[in-house]
């Protein structure tokens, strides 16, 4: 008897015993996964998909990256600003389902979603650089900026014995890029556990504004002319709208933040110059010069800040790669790099973000993983980086919960095709209707052959207005967008199809205009756009010149 019973007893603590180690395997056999973000680093600044700036290539570790993996050239942010960026990232949802529309949102640690699943499929989680969401990091192990951080004496908020945000360390003389990856360096020799696979957030502040980059790439590019993009200086009077120009032009001015000193509110020209004055000649004063002098000096002046601290990024990573090389966990890790958004370098005389224009909305987005991923592909297929975390559980082998909106393009990344049913359009959103650099409000769908815009132009509780307006772009024939041709009748048809995909799209991720309905009001108010309109828009922009006129006369006056 006793034989008997013994016998399926011995054979389910065998079989629990084979599982447990069947569970081990698989999860040791999982990739390593490292989730590379830089601040505001737009395309145009990197080597593999630069185009102007293709000469100087500050980006060979990236390049590397891109040779050596799959490249996307159609990733998109929801919305082009740090928090909100992070916020779709951190939880795979859009921007008005998450909560966080501006640089004000916050993701509580229960909430951060990416974080909780990967630690649920056995993965050892870090963050580690910039956070920006307000809250405590739900993670394993952090160490992150608070805010916005500094590029100097770099500050960072860890765990320790008091709670969340007390406890900080100081890297007292280091730059920020130098510090972040000296404290991921060191997290993988103090931290890391050999016996579990990793997923960790190694996450720059450069090269967002100020750019204040590392001294010891003071030299760089000192004596080099930056190429110059071709809409610097003007733009052909079939770009924008009256959202953008205002009627006959007279929002030129006040809407979106420049280079030169075309807007008196806020200028490279005037704002650069205040804080690296070493970066223009002596005696330079933009009060005596003209707009296209002042322009070519503080372009000049910017794109060397900037690009010095995209060569920092770009020899931080060297450093942590070879490190990786060195240990033998290379090959082993799936290898993520992309920024938070695109970033304006002066096309159009514009600076910042923020804009649905590609510039602003184009993420880079480039990942390696040789025993899966080939070398030197590129791809087309849209993605956003809402579907970035749904990526990277995918290849953790982690549950993709049922709130996550985002989809992963893993098998584009294998195999470069697009599976049946996959997005053919993008969804943009900015809501923080003429903060800090003058950009309205307004939404967007971006297909792979067509861009539609419309400055709805009021803030949350639709007011503040500037003029509504809608652009339509063919990227086929017009890549740069220079050419809105929303009024042009042979493109009434294409038109009216994106108006209904882009209506249809809403309500399929769920922007109904529930989240503040006085805005929804003003939206559809001027969705159709018809004659009443459009003399609204007229009117609307003379109300704004108005008021933006008062205001810096105001400013003058103190």
């Amino acid at each position: 008897m006793t034989r008997i019973t013994s016998r399926p007893l011995g054979r389910l603590v065998v079989l629990v015993a084979w599982c447990i180690v069947l569970a081990e395997g698989r999860a040791q056999d999982r990739p390593n996964i490292l989730f590379i973000m830089s601040d505001d680093h737009t395309t145009q600044a990197v080597g593999a998909y630069a185009t102007v700036l293709k000469e100087i290539d500050p980006t060979p570790t990236i390049d590397s990256l891109a040779r050596e993996g799959i490249l996307f050239e159609n990733a998109f942010c929801t919305n082009g600003i740090c928090t909100p960026s992070r916020a779709c990232i951190i939880t795979g949802q859009y921007n008005h389902n998450n909560g966080v529309f501006d640089l004000g949102g916050r993701i509580e640690p229960d909430r951060q979603m990416l974080p909780i699943q990967m630690r649920n499929a056995g993965y050892q989680t870090a963050m580690i650089g910039k956070w920006h969401l307000k809250t405590e990091p739900n993670f394993d192990y952090y160490k992150v900026l608070p805010g916005q951080g500094k590029y100097y004496d770099t500050e960072f908020r860890v765990q320790g014995d008091q709670p969340w945000p007390k406890n900080t360390v100081k890297h007292q003389g280091e730059h920020s890029s130098d510090a972040i990856t000296d404290s991921t360096l060191k997290w993988f020799q103090e931290h890391r556990d050999p016996n579990r696979p990793f997923f960790v957030c190694h996450q720059f502040k450069a090269p967002h504004d100020f750019f204040e980059n590392a001294r010891r790439y003071q030299s760089y590019l000192a004596d080099v002319d930056i190429p110059e993009p071709a809409t610097l200086y003007d733009v052909p009077d079939s770009w924008g709208s009256i959202a953008t120009r205002g009627h006959e032009d007279e929002l030129m001015p006040h809407i979106g933040t420049s280079i030169g000193s075309r807007n008196p509110r806020r200028s490279y020209a005037v704002d650069l110059y205040k804080r690296f004055p070493e970066e223009f000649p002596p005696g330079y004063d933009p009060a005596s010069l003209s707009e296209v002098e002042t322009t070519k000096l503080a372009y000049q002046a910017y794109l060397k800040k900037y690009l010095r601290c995209v060569k920092g990024v770009d020899d931080n990573l060297k450093r942590l790669f070879d490190y990786l090389k060195q240990e033998g966990l290379y090959d082993d890790t799936v290898i993520i790099y992309t920024g938070d958004q695109g970033f304006w370098l002066g096309e159009k005389d514009y600076q910042d973000k923020r804009w649905a224009y590609d510039q602003s909305q184009r993420m880079p987005f480039i990942v390696r993983y040789p025993p899966t991923i080939p070398a030197g592909q590129r791809s087309n297929a849209i993605v956003e980086n809402v579907d970035y975390p749904a990526l990277m559980l995918d290849y953790a082998g982690a549950e993709i919960p049922e709130s996550v909106q985002g989809k992963s393009f893993r098998s584009i990344c294998e195999n470069g095709r697009e599976p049946p049913g996959w997005k053919t359009a993008a969804y943009y959103r900015y809501w923080m209707h003429m903060a800090h650099h003058d950009n309205p409000g307004e939404m967007a769908i971006r297909t792979k052959t067509h861009k539609l815009i419309y400055f709805y132009g009021c803030d949350y509780q639709g007011k503040k207005r500037t003029p509504a307006g809608w652009e339509l772009y063919d990227l086929t024939s017009d890549p740069q967008e220079l050419n809105n041709v929303y009024d042009d009748p042979q493109y009434a048809a294409i038109r009216d199809e994106l108006k209904a995909q882009f209506a249809q799209l809403r309500l399929d991720i769920g922007d109904d205009g529930s989240h503040y309905p006085q805005c929804e009001e003003v939206v559809q108010a001027n969705w159709d756009y018809d004659e009443r309109a459009r003399q609204r828009a007229i009117e609307t922009s003379h109300e704004f010149l108005a008021r933006r006129e008062a205001e810096l006369a105001k400013r003058r006056a103190k």
